[in-house]
C-alpha cells in the first residue's frame, strides 16, 4: 500500500493506493474518517487489522481519484516528534564528511552519530526549499530513506525492531552547512523552516520487501551526484530502532532519517552546493522521486 496526504478542494485528506498504481482512494470515502496520516497511524497502533481492511473497502468497488490530479502535501505534514537522524552513516559519506571539516564532521566515530531535526511543517514533493540566503551560503541536499514507526516502541529488540515499522518514505535532509561548522553542532544548519522535504508517499513494508537492499540516488538538475545502496549503512535500521529505544520512547508516528550515502555538495573539491533555482531529485527504489527546487 502507498499512503499519501492531497489537498483536494483546499482541504487535507488521506489517500492510498492498494496496488501501487497511479490510482487512490480518499479514505473518507471508505468510510475512515481521518483528519492527516498521524490519526490514521495512530488507529493502526490501535487496530493492527486496520489497512487490510482499507484494502477490502477500497477493492469493493469504491470510486478512485487519479494521484496525479491532486496536490500532494508532505505524507505527514506535520510530524508528531523531531525526526531522529543518523548523522555519517555511510562508509563514504564519512570519508567525504573529514575532508570537508575535520572539526564539525571528523574524529573516530566509534558509535553511531543521532541528532534531531525540527519540523513545524514538512515540504511536498514539488514545493519549494528556502535558501535562507540571508543566512545561509553553503546550501546542501541528503537524500535518505525515511522510516516511519507504527506503533509505541520502548526497549525493543534489535531482531524485533522491524515489526515496530510502518512503512518506509523519502527523506532530503536538507543542510546549512556554514551553520553547522560556526556551531558545531547540527541542529540550526538542519533545522531550519523549509529544509524537511519528505515524500512522495509511504510505502508499506510489504511492499518494500528488505529496506536495506534499495539503490538510493541523488540529482541536482539532472546531474546524478548521489549513486548508492542502503546496503552500505553502517548502523541497520533494527540497530538504530534498538539503540534509540533502549532509553527514549518513539511513538507511533515518530520518523527516523537513516542518513545519506556520499556525493552531497560539501564532498566535491570544490564544493557544488545548491543555489536558487537548482531542482533536487532524490530517488530510492521502490519508493519514487521527491523533487523539490530551490528558491
Amino acid at each position: 500500500m502507498r499512503l499519501y496526504t492531497v489537498n483536494a478542494a483546499g482541504y487535507e485528506k488521506v489517500m492510498v493506493s492498494v496496488d501501487g498504481g497511479d490510482r487512490g482512494f480518499f479514505t473518507e470515502d471508505l468510510g475512515f474518517g481521518f483528519k492527516d496520516m498521524n490519526e490514521l497511524i495512530l488507529a493502526a497502533e490501535q487496530d493492527p487489522d486496520l489497512l487490510n481492511k482499507i484494502t477490502a473497502a477500497a477493492k469493493a468497488g469504491a470510486a478512485s481519484v487519479a494521484v496525479s490530479d491532486c496536490r500532494l502535501l508532505a505524507p505527514i505534514v506535520r510530524p508528531r516528534q523531531d525526526v531522529v537522524c543518523l548523522g555519517i552513516n555511510y562508509d563514504e559519506h564519512a570519508k567525504e564528511a573529514d575532508h570537508y571539516s575535520s572539526e564539525a564532521f571528523g574524529g573516530e566515530r566509534p558509535y553511531t552519530i543521532y541528532f534531531s531535526k525540527r519540523v513545524n511543517r514538512a515540504v511536498a514533493d514539488g514545493e519549494p526549499i528556502q535558501s535562507h540566503s540571508d543566512i545561509v551560503d553553503r546550501l546542501d541536499y541528503e537524500c535518505e530513506l525515511g522510516v516511519i514507526i507504527g506503533k509505541e516502541a520502548s526497549k525493543v529488540a534489535k531482531e524485533e525492531a522491524l515489526k515496530y515499522v510502518f512503512g518506509y518514505t523519502i527523506i532530503n535532509d536538507v543542510s546549512a552547512r556554514n551553520l553547522q561548522t560556526r556551531h558545531r553542532q547540527w541542529y540550526l544548519g538542519k533545522g531550519l523552516d523549509g529544509f524537511t522535504p519528505i515524500g512522495p508517499c509511504i510505502v508499506t513494508p510489504d511492499e518494500i520487501g528488505d529496506p536495506e537492499s534499495l539503490d538510493i540516488s541523488c540529482y541536482i538538475n539532472g546531474e546524478c551526484r548521489q549513486n548508492s545502496n542502503t546496503r552500505y549503512m553502517i548502523q541497520t535500521i533494527g540497530g538504530a530502532i534498538a539503540e534509540i529505544t533502549a532509553g527514549m520512547t518513539l511513538e507511533a508516528g515518530s520518523i527516523i532519517a537513516t542518513g545519506t550515502p556520499a556525493g552531497v555538495g560539501m564532498g566535491f573539491d570544490p564544493p557544488k552546493f545548491l543555489k536558487p533555482g537548482d531542482t533536487v531529485r532524490c530517488h530510492i527504489e521502490k519508493i519514487g522521486d521527491l523533487t523539490n527546487t530551490v528558491e
